[in-house]
């Protein structure tokens, strides 16, 4: 089936529409973050760059580490923004941009995104690297598509909207597991997070500064949910749309974030560039082993 001009938007210079990457310019590895500065820093790292593409938030650099070809992507801020890109990736490498329709043979990436986050528990310290081995959507982006229930894990879903009384005019929340193959290249430099996405960074996530929260107590009643061995560990933006598209769409990834926050504790750490360097330089090292 071709798939019309108006829902696949090609640029003139064969680039997909909003990230303006080429098919030829994608490696198979990927590692996504969300501020476009950590591109340029992460590259330096890089030998025999090919291509560095910007257009808005999206920056892109392609080159090589520890001999392997590998795609530096930024994402901007939020689970909408992952829904484009995600969308956009595939489609560089599993729809012919030629005849506008979907490779015969399809072709897996693998993505590694990296980013920040506000721990939730007292015994995670500033500066843990959290790997999100299941992501909770506050977002609503899989609810759009079909076969939501096969990215999900309902048992789990149906006792955590239980437990947090859950307000019938927010979205859905959706449990996401990230790929198995992503997660054993950091599980031992980790902590094991089941991490929840917010569609923004202060109601969505309980801060409040001006405006009343529609639930009052919901970071007591996320702190507080157990069900056998899953605690929420950390709040971010974007882990969840990420886990449930690629496994919609046949990929495999995984989100790991430094805490620079602890919500429950309430400190924070706004120095943490070197940390993000420590981390950036482990995942380039982990995705290209």
């Amino acid at each position: 089936m071709r798939i019309p001009e108006s829902e696949l938007i090609i640029n003139e210079d064969g680039s997909v529409f909003h990230i303006h990457l080429r098919p030829e310019e994608l490696a198979d590895r990927v590692i996504m973050v969300g501020d476009p500065g950590r591109v340029d820093m992460m590259a330096e790292y890089l030998t025999d760059k090919e291509y560095r593409r910007q257009s808005r938030e999206f920056v892109s650099v392609t080159g090589k580490y520890n001999g392997q070809r590998i795609t530096l992507l930024s994402h901007g801020i939020g689970p909408d923004n992952i829904d484009i890109v995600m969308t956009e990736l595939d489609a560089l490498a599993n729809i012919d941009f030629n005849t506008r329709e979907v490779k015969p043979e399809h072709k897996t990436l693998q993505i590694l995104r990296l980013g920040t986050s506000g721990a939730l528990h007292a015994d995670i310290p500033l500066g843990s690297f959290i790997l999100s081995h299941i992501s909770v959507g506050f977002d609503g982006v899989m609810n759009w598509y079909g076969g939501r229930e096969e990215v999900t894990i309902p048992e789990v879903e149906e006792a955590f909207k239980k437990h947090m009384d859950w307000d019938p005019n927010l979205p859905s929340p959706y449990f996401a597991k990230a790929s198995n193959k992503i997660i054993s290249k950091l599980e031992d430099v980790t902590v094991k997070g089941v991490t929840i996405s917010a569609p923004g960074f202060y109601g969505p996530q309980g801060r409040i500064v001006r405006l009343p929260l529609a639930m009052p107590d919901m970071l007591e009643r996320i702190e507080s949910f157990r069900f056998g061995e899953y605690r929420i560990t950390n709040f971010e933006m974007e882990s969840a749309p990420l886990a449930g598209l690629c496994k919609k769409l046949g990929h495999e990834a995984c989100t790991v974030c430094c805490a620079i926050a602890n919500r429950y504790l309430k400190s924070s750490n706004p120095d943490y560039k070197s940390q993000i360097r420590k981390l950036a330089e482990l995942a380039l090292d982990r995705m290209t082993r």
